[in-house]
């Protein structure tokens, strides 16, 4: 059988909790990684809090081929990923020489002074490899299987970006979307048989509203494209079984709007 690789995402941050910054990045690397063939199977969101950030990291760390934390990783007192994924996997943290002359020269070039507080940025595990930053130049880094990113949405894309080289590819999941106006607790009896008769196959049922309308998006997917298709047309047959009409789509993403 095709196969992906697993992965998991970590967001830091009181503010985050809070509900005082609201989260972009979950949505952005869930769908990068799809795009990759890399199966996010959690995400986590979690406060700046020592023990939290070294269990979690810890744990999934070990669960996952892949990790990404978003968040922490600044100049200031609360910014404490860096030092607690370092401490997860017995690493020392070090003033890395290389950060800091990308630090150093890119402070050269501006009117802000590279003083102590923009100089933790430096502060690397030792033995982690960088992550470049082509924004703001203090670097992300990867510590085993796990890539630490900013929380700021523009700076993490750009950095994401550079991993093309580091991040392993799988076979992209194949989805197609049954729409139909029948409602979701109609049509949902029948599908856990129809998703058992078909193996590697996962059926998902979004239920949708509009003006003068309803239905349910039956998502299909799995990485077999000819045991999607079998399963798909066994969920057409069943919604014209209970009277109703479908068309099959092909989708993307969530497939929960009609």
């Amino acid at each position: 059988m095709p196969s992906q690789p697993t992965a998991a995402i970590i967001v830091i941050g009181d503010e985050i909790l809070s509900g005082r910054t609201a989260d972009k990045n979950i949505n952005w690397l869930a769908t990068t990684l799809h795009e990759r063939g890399i199966k996010l199977v959690e995400a986590r969101v979690i406060g700046d809090i020592r023990d939290q950030i070294i269990t979690t990291v810890r744990t999934l760390a070990g669960q996952c081929d892949l990790v990404f934390t978003s968040g922490g990783i600044g100049p200031t007192h609360d910014d404490i990923t860096t030092e607690c994924v370092a401490a997860a996997f017995g690493a020392e943290v070090i003033r890395h020489p290389e950060a800091d002359r990308r630090l150093i020269e890119h402070y050269e070039n501006t009117d802000l002074d590279y003083n102590e507080a923009r100089q933790k940025m430096a502060n690397i595990p030792q033995g982690a490899s960088l992550i470049d930053n082509p924004v703001s130049a203090a670097p992300g880094f990867m510590l085993e299987n796990v890539f630490v990113l900013p929380g700021v949405p523009s700076i993490l894309k750009a950095m994401v970006a550079t991993l093309d080289d580091r991040l392993p590819g799988g076979v992209k999941a194949f989805r197609l979307s049954v729409q139909t106006t029948i409602g979701e607790g109609t049509v949902a009896a029948g599908l856990a048989e129809i998703e058992a008769a078909h193996p590697g196959v996962s059926i998902g049922s979004y239920p949708w509203f509009k003006p003068g309308a309803y239905g349910t998006a039956l998502v299909v997917s799995g990485l077999d494209e000819a045991m999607v298709r079998k399963a798909a047309d066994a969920v057409l047959k069943h919604v014209e079984s209970l009277g109703g009409t479908g068309t099959v789509e092909t989708t993307v993403t969530g497939g929960n709007t009609p």
